[in-house]
């Protein structure tokens, strides 16, 4: 097994695995890591590579996972001595800075409906590098059981655009509970305020 952090990035990547990927840019002075070091840490915490070993790779991927975990990158520097300000406990003396990116899986915009709104919508969300799940939905219909299959999660973005207000009652009935991000529907305002007052009255 190819144990090279860049290849195991861009499986996790391709995979589309929350991963982070940590880069020593400057040693001064004593230190096992070298500049051009890296390590990897996936979400399951399984790392590839080294940036030397011991406390130091200990504290890196400590803030490994803070990226991840905040989903920003983060430039960190380390003392490598045992007091003083970012000491992280060694004798070494060196100093070391580390840049670390978490690689984010890409949004997911989930169109229910096509037709002449939801084929260019799913075009520009390609383009705007969004994951596009397009869901067809049969008119009139109470219930979306195709819905069913979509995992949706925080970095979900969901657009109501069916051919008819049941289905998109329907469809909008599955998702406001799901911890997506964002729920759109499009429809005339008297629609709209319809759907919303049928949710409304069953609490």
């Amino acid at each position: 097994m190819d144990q090279n952090p860049i290849v195991k990035l861009a499986e996790a990547i391709r995979s589309k695995q929350l991963t982070a990927l940590a880069t020593v840019i400057e040693v001064k002075g004593a230190s096992p890591a070298k500049v051009g070091a890296q390590i990897v840490l996936l979400s399951d915490g399984m790392t590839f590579g080294t940036v030397g070993g011991g406390k130091l790779e200990s504290s890196i991927l400590t803030d490994a996972q803070a990226a991840l975990d905040e989903w920003k990158p983060i430039l960190t520097h380390y003392s490598l001595t045992e007091e003083g300000p970012q000491a992280i406990g060694v004798l070494c003396g060196g100093e070391v800075t580390v840049f670390i990116q978490p690689f984010l899986p890409p949004a997911q915009l989930i169109i229910l409906g096509g037709g002449h709104i939801g084929h260019p919508l799913k075009t520009m969300g390609e383009a705007a590098g969004f994951e596009v799940i397009t869901v067809d939905v049969e008119p009139g219909r109470a219930d979306i059981p195709e819905l069913s299959s979509v995992h949706l999660n925080a970095d979900s973005y969901i657009v109501l655009v069916t051919t008819d207000h049941a289905s998109d009652e329907a469809a909008l009935r599955q998702v406001i509970s799901s911890p997506a991000r964002y729920i759109g529907m499009i429809g005339s305002l008297h629609k709209c305020q319809t759907i919303l007052e049928h949710l409304k009255i069953d609490g």
